[in-house]
């Protein structure tokens, strides 16, 4: 399975849904996508508006599939549940954990 390097970081989009509550659809929406390469969503035959699996060393999350013009082989989360289910707890020290540059796969959800 092809492996992906994941950026994880706040959005304009979440920033104009805080205000509603992270409980709030709009919220959720603005949060719980994945963004890929046009080229590297074809490549694996997804679709935009897709459910899709991601997983890291950490753990995983069910995201939506959106397009979008990141460099092939880079894909983009916004901080918030699905991304803090695949960064892991672990700061060395530092208080944050690693939120980019970690290796994800990503595979169709199926059913």
């Amino acid at each position: 399975m092809p492996k992906f390097i994941l950026i994880t970081g706040r959005t304009a989009g979440q920033g104009e849904a805080l205000p509603k509550g992270k409980e709030s659809e709009d919220y959720r929406q603005a949060t719980e996508c994945i963004e890929m390469n046009p080229v590297d969503r074809e490549r694996l035959g997804l679709q935009a508006g897709q459910r899709v699996r991601v997983r890291t060393a950490f753990g995983e999350a069910v995201l939506v599939l959106r397009e979008k013009e990141l460099p092939e082989g880079m894909v983009f989360v916004p901080l918030g549940p699905g991304a803090n289910a695949l960064i892991g707890a672990e700061t060395r020290g530092t208080g944050m954990p690693d939120s980019k540059g970690l290796e994800v796969e990503v595979e169709p959800l199926c059913g």
